[in-house]
């Protein structure tokens, strides 16, 4: 009996945890085209001004102090695209998402750099 009950509860901490994806710039342009996630920036206001963001991204500077505050407002049944620079800073936030009970996040693994590499559209705030 003790065994079915642990079974149970591992179980159910496996199902109710999000599941982070960690995809590269061609999923993340196809997860993008179907318009059913929030696409989040999480880099700095000087990184966006400099290089440019992914059309349609909402920024959250994921290295302000209140990053974890505006990600807490966050509606957590909701899909999120997320990405950094380089993926770093999306991988920790990716983390961060999951233990809070998000239920799907989408890291773009190689971040922007890649986006940018790829030839996929930015555009200049």
């Amino acid at each position: 009996m003790r065994t079915i009950f642990f079974c149970f509860i591992t179980l159910f901490c496996l199902v109710t945890k999000a599941q982070v994806r960690n995809v590269d710039a061609i999923e993340f342009k196809k997860l993008i085209d179907e318009k059913k996630s929030v696409l989040i920036d999480l880099r700095t206001n000087d990184e966006i001004k400099n290089k440019g963001m992914i059309k349609g991204a909402t920024q959250l500077d994921f290295l302000d102090k209140n990053a974890e505050a505006s990600i807490d407002k966050l509606d957590k049944n909701k899909t999120y695209l997320i990405y950094c620079a380089g993926g770093g800073r999306s991988g920790d936030c990716a983390q961060l998402m999951q233990e809070k009970g998000f239920k799907s996040v989408v890291n773009l693994e190689k971040g922007f750099d890649d986006w940018k590499k790829k030839g996929f559209e930015i555009e200049k705030k």
